[in-house]
């Protein structure tokens, strides 16, 4: 299994992450995405409206090393927060498939390599290769 239970669950609740990719003069370029975990659970699925017109499809073309970031604060005082940072190689699909069997278009998937999480498994930050 690459998500643990928890993660699994907070990436299901949260809507919006950050997709960080390299841009043309390695630059780092990060988007505000949907979060979309795959059927299988094991990668994390980037779709948008011409997502093979947009810059973060080119990146991705160019140098697929990624990193998706998504948290949430649940409370300032005390602080409590929560999330997870999946570094990893993502793949440009044309063609992908949806969890129902049937085209869904464009998908740019991330195939994590590390994840790092907070606050779901533990309060202290826990990073692990996979």
């Amino acid at each position: 299994m690459v998500f643990t239970q928890a993660e699994i669950e907070f990436l299901e609740q949260q809507p919006i992450g950050r997709f960080g990719t390299v841009g043309p003069n390695d630059d780092p370029q990060i988007r505000p995405v949907g979060v979309h975990l795959a059927e299988d659970r094991r990668t994390v699925d980037v779709v948008g409206h011409a997502l093979a017109a947009t810059q973060k499809w080119r990146n991705v073309l160019r140098n697929p090393r990624v990193a998706f970031l998504v948290d949430s604060v649940e409370s300032v005082d005390p602080p409590v927060a929560r999330g997870i940072e999946i570094r990893g190689v993502a793949e440009p699909l044309r063609d992908a498939v949806d969890s129902s069997g049937g085209l869904s278009g464009e998908v740019i998937r991330i195939h994590p390599r590390r994840i790092i999480s907070w606050g779901l498994d533990s309060p202290r930050p826990v990073g692990r290769d996979v």
